[in-house]
C-alpha cells in the first residue's frame, strides 16, 4: 500500500470518528439558538460568540464572558441528547450566582442576567445525567 493511499485511509478514519463529535455539537448549538430565537422578537441580539463542546456526567466548564453595566443578558444552552440533564449558572469572579430569572425546558434552558458592575462573569455548564458516555453542548447570548 502506497504512502499516500494509507494517509487518506488515516484521514478519512479520522474523520469517521471527529465527524460524530462535531455534529453533536452542532445538533446542540441548532438547539440553544431554537431556545434564543422568541427572545429577538424582545429586542435581544444574539451575539456571534458560542461556546460548546462535550462532556462526561459529572464534568463541567466555565466560559469567561465580558458583561457591561446596564445591559441585560440573556445565555441559551442545550444538549444534543434528549435524557441528558445540566445545569447552567451566571457568577461573578467570587462564585456567587448572578442570575435574575431562569427556565429550563427538556434539553434547553435559559438564564436571564444583569450584572450591578461592568466586568467579567463566568458561565458554568455541568452535565448532571446522560444515557451516553459523552454529551454535545451549546451556549449562546444575546443583550439589549
Amino acid at each position: 500500500m502506497s504512502r499516500m493511499h494509507s494517509a487518506l485511509l488515516g484521514l478519512v478514519g479520522l474523520l469517521m470518528v471527529a465527524g460524530p463529535a462535531l455534529a453533536s455539537v452542532d445538533d446542540a448549538l441548532s438547539f440553544a439558538l431554537e431556545a434564543a430565537s422568541p427572545y429577538l422578537k424582545e429586542g435581544f441580539t444574539v451575539r456571534e460568540d458560542q461556546s460548546g463542546g462535550d462532556l462526561a456526567v459529572g464534568e463541567r466548564r466555565a466560559v469567561r464572558y465580558q458583561l457591561f453595566k446596564g445591559n441585560e443578558y440573556w445565555f441559551w444552552a442545550a444538549v444534543d441528547v434528549t435524557k441528558a440533564k445540566f445545569h447552567l449558572r451566571v457568577v461573578d469572579g467570587e462564585g456567587n450566582a448572578l442570575e435574575a430569572e431562569r427556565w429550563e425546558r427538556g434539553r434547553m434552558a435559559g438564564v436571564r442576567v444583569v450584572p450591578p458592575t461592568t466586568g467579567s462573569y463566568f458561565v458554568v455548564f455541568e452535565i448532571l445525567d446522560s444515557p451516553e458516555e459523552r454529551t454535545g453542548w451549546a451556549v449562546v447570548y444575546g443583550f439589549r
